[in-house]
């Protein structure tokens, strides 16, 4: 418990300090929206081009570990349409929904790849790196599906394409992975610069994951928000843990998926619902909440699937 505790510790440590930078008069206000669409667009990216691109699929049970996780966003995502009536009925709102769902299906990459690297190794990113390359697709696509659908929109295919083929993480994911399958190579100085920006999206990302956070709404967190906290901290890693356990995964390679399943909402959602009529105010507050929470519930995800794994 204790070395769990002190290799995920530095990650917080990080978004803490995102946190105290955005609110310290030290770094201009605006510079933070910057930095936001730097890592989305370059940082991260790089990262999992870099990691993609040169990772050994052959241990890593690919074609399992593809159907565990996808299978698991979706039923997790069926279930959560499921809850709907019972939510509607309790007067939560259209808008309150998508954000309720983005925030129990979506997951911070930022945080796992980093927490997956001091804790397994390269073996822990590249796995983590495969799995987001897995999930990427089939989350924003019904995470989109849903936004379009509960706050009464019309676009149809046209706009799930443009959505999903302009993505840059899964634009460097796909390029990442096909390179690695035809056994190709860039350019040492080329791939070396992509490694340059790879090394600084965590710190980076982790510091951005805090200044995005609203720490007011930890402190009185409504039923809504505990509820999607939940969901995604405790049910969607029984889901994905579940699935990938009857499937014959074990080792470290189990331990990644409970690791990749525990980690808080990712902060994109909150853009996401700002530009497609979410609750936007809802997915920080729920962020919030879940970012504080993982820091106890991670290690006690974590616990529970060595011991499963074990027996």
């Amino acid at each position: 418990m204790i070395v769990i505790f002190e290799n995920i510790l530095p990650v917080f440590l990080l978004v803490s300090l995102g946190i105290w930078l955005k609110r310290s008069p030290l770094i201009d206000l605006s510079l933070w929206e910057g930095l936001e669409q730097l890592g989305y667009f370059v940082l991260f990216p790089a990262l999992l081009f870099s990691t993609l691109a040169r990772a050994d699929f052959a241990g890593m049970k690919s074609s399992v570990t593809a159907l565990a996780t996808i299978g698991s966003i979706t039923l997790m995502s069926a279930a959560m349409l499921m809850l709907w009536p019972f939510l509607r009925n309790r007067h939560v709102s259209a808008a309150a929904f998508t954000s309720i769902f983005q925030t129990a299906t979506r997951w911070n990459g930022f945080m796992a790849l980093a927490i997956a690297q001091k804790l397994y190794g390269p073996l822990g990113l590249s796995l983590t790196a495969l799995i987001m390359a897995l999930v990427i697709i089939p989350i924003n696509f019904y995470n989109i599906g849903v936004l379009i659908t509960f706050n009464g929109g019309k676009k149809g295919l046209r706009f799930f394409a443009y959505k999903i083929t302009t993505n840059p993480l899964i634009v460097a994911s796909a390029l990442g992975i096909v390179l690695n399958l035809l056994g190709l190579t860039v350019y040492g100085p080329i791939m070396s610069a992509v490694d340059m920006l790879a090394a600084a999206s965590l710190s980076l990302g982790l510091v951005m994951v805090g200044a995005g956070l609203k720490v007011v709404d930890a402190l009185r967190p409504s039923r809504v928000v505990l509820l999607a906290v939940g969901l995604k901290l405790i049910v969607m890693p029984l889901f994905m843990v579940g699935a990938a356990y009857l499937l014959g995964i074990r080792g470290d390679s189990l331990l990644v998926i409970a690791l990749g399943a525990s980690v808080p909402t990712a902060m994109n959602g909150y853009l996401l619902a700002k530009q497609m009529g979410g609750d936007a105010p809802l997915y920080a507050a729920v962020a919030t909440v879940q970012t504080a929470a993982s820091f106890f519930t991670i290690p006690l995800v974590l616990i529970v699937t060595a011991y499963v794994a074990a027996g």
